[in-house]
């Protein structure tokens, strides 16, 4: 029994926890922004992207609350960027439960719900939009629940855009 707990054993497992350790954070790392963020394409051109995601979105009882129209915005400053509009979404049955709640407050940083639309250099229109599902559940409780709720609604949105 005292080999097996020498002062070599005891190091040796020590590094090999350490390395996985160290290996397993940089895995988490180097996934964590594509696990953060959705992405999809869009069977339609840009426009009618637009077109249909704002139809759905007003179907559905929530608002607009703003569009940044990015490709606009930047030609202002001088930069050339391809289309894309950040869309900032609200539904006022959702956000009510969070803010009216004094710790749940945390979250709303990142309120209202934001998907952009925007093309790429292939010439595909995409959606974007944060994995609120997976973001959610670092929160728990009542954020939890109505993020995976107004996720829930989101998607159903995109589903004429990409089904």
């Amino acid at each position: 029994m005292k080999k097996l707990l020498n002062k070599g054993t005891i190091l040796g497992v020590v590094i090999g926890l350490l390395v996985g350790v160290l290996l397993t954070g940089l895995v988490v790392f180097k996934m964590a922004p594509g696990l953060m963020m959705l992405e999809d394409v869009s069977k339609y051109g840009f426009e009618e992207t637009v077109d249909k995601f704002e139809k759905e979105v007003t179907d559905a009882g929530w608002k607009i609350s703003t569009v940044h129209d990015m490709q606009k915005t930047l030609q202002g400053f001088g930069h050339e960027v391809g289309e894309i509009k950040i869309y900032e979404l609200c539904s006022s049955k959702y956000s009510a439960e969070i803010l009216k709640l004094d710790d749940e407050r945390i979250v709303s940083p990142m309120m209202p719900c934001r998907v952009a639309i925007y093309t790429k250099s292939d010439g595909n229109t995409y959606i974007g939009r944060m994995n609120s599902p997976l973001v959610s559940k670092f929160f728990g409780g009542v954020i939890d629940e109505i993020m995976q709720l107004a996720a829930g609604d989101t998607e159903e949105m995109l589903k004429v855009l990409i089904d």
